[in-house]
């Protein structure tokens, strides 16, 4: 969850996101990746936000993982969005990769795909992993 200093991060401000599918949640209550998170905790809880908010479960998946990412300090809009795009989608996932590996595949998918967002630096990826290691695990996937 953020800082208590930290203003809430509002899930339109995710790279890629569509206004419409936002707006259906927002209608809801879920306007934040910390709402999101407590929504969509469970597969079972997903499946029941998806149908409250006429929407593909794909899309409720994304969203909480891309919130679940963005606990990690500096993983934000793009840099979560740069992740799950790249296959590396939950903050279990992050945990479990060296250092030099995470960096020569986001290095590489974001050349190869034209992200709209640069690779991150070597210190950056690994403060992302031992973070990642440090987070408690808030969904069931």
């Amino acid at each position: 969850m953020p800082a208590k200093n930290q203003e809430p991060f509002k899930l339109g401000k995710f790279m890629g996101v569509n206004p419409d599918q936002i707006a259906k949640l927002e209608s809801l209550g879920v306007k934040t990746t910390g709402q999101m998170l407590i929504a969509g905790k469970t597969p079972q809880a997903r499946a029941d936000l998806a149908r409250q908010a006429n929407l593909p479960q794909e899309v409720v998946l994304e969203l909480v993982k891309l919130s679940d990412l963005s606990r990690l300090p500096g993983v934000k809009g793009i840099r979560a969005r740069l992740y799950v795009d790249a296959g590396v989608d939950t903050v279990e996932m992050l945990a479990a990769y060296e250092t030099e590996a995470l960096l020569a595949l986001t290095t590489e998918f974001v050349q190869k795909t034209k992200f709209k967002g640069i690779a991150p630096l070597p210190k950056e990826v690994s403060s992302t992993i031992t973070n990642a290691k440090k987070l408690p695990k808030l969904v069931e996937w």
